[in-house]
């Protein structure tokens, strides 16, 4: 059974994704592949500096500095897109091989794809899990959480599908309002309600 798991920034989708892990699922993190694929040495690093030039000293990929520009330049963030989308993509296939093969047929492949519904990807899975939150509460655990202050945090997720578009796409939704132990419950049903799809 192929997931696909989505939400915006500070809505709790890596606490999910960590829960659903905790009960069987395979996690595939399109974040560890947008990173893993632009490692120096690969293709993709070499493609980012060439376009963006954004090199530390250390002759690594500036992430900050690239991800000011991206997020600044809508045009500059396609370019970066088209960079690195494909080797994505590529990866978590990759990756999704290889726990068919150490785990079966009956695995539960989540995939973590924080861009699902931008990139139009909901038919690639058999369920689409999105995690919600109200703007002010994403705001308000990325202030807390990652340090952002109140323009940068509405910047980011600006950048990223409205609420509204990823409801849309939505075959489950997982309120993430409460405490963890709420969360914790929410999954539980979630986890059963997948069992139950994959037994079908």
């Amino acid at each position: 059974m192929r997931v696909g798991l989505t939400g915006g920034i500070g809505t709790g989708k890596s606490e999910v994704a960590r829960r659903l892990a905790a009960r069987g699922a395979v996690i595939i993190d399109a974040d560890v592949a947008a990173r893993e694929v632009i490692e120096p040495g690969t293709p993709g690093f070499q493609r980012v500096i060439e376009n963006f030039g954004v090199l530390t000293r250390e002759g690594t990929i500036d992430r900050e500095r690239l991800a000011s520009i991206v997020f600044a330049e809508p045009d500059r963030r396609k370019i970066l897109n088209a960079i690195i989308h494909p080797l994505v993509g590529e990866w978590m296939q990759k990756a999704e091989q290889a726990a068919l093969a150490s785990h079966g047929p009956d695995v539960v492949i989540v995939h973590d794809v924080p861009l699902l519904a931008e990139n139009g990807l909901k038919d690639m899975y058999d369920v689409v899990i999105v995690v919600d939150a109200p703007r002010e509460l994403q705001i308000a655990r990325l202030i807390a959480g990652r340090k952002m202050g109140p323009g940068p945090a509405r910047d980011r997720i600006a950048a990223q599908a409205s609420r509204e578009d990823r409801l849309a796409v939505a075959d489950i939704v997982i309120e993430n309002t409460g405490s963890l132990a709420d969360l914790d419950r929410r999954v539980d049903d979630v986890w059963a309600e997948l069992t139950a799809l994959r037994l079908a």
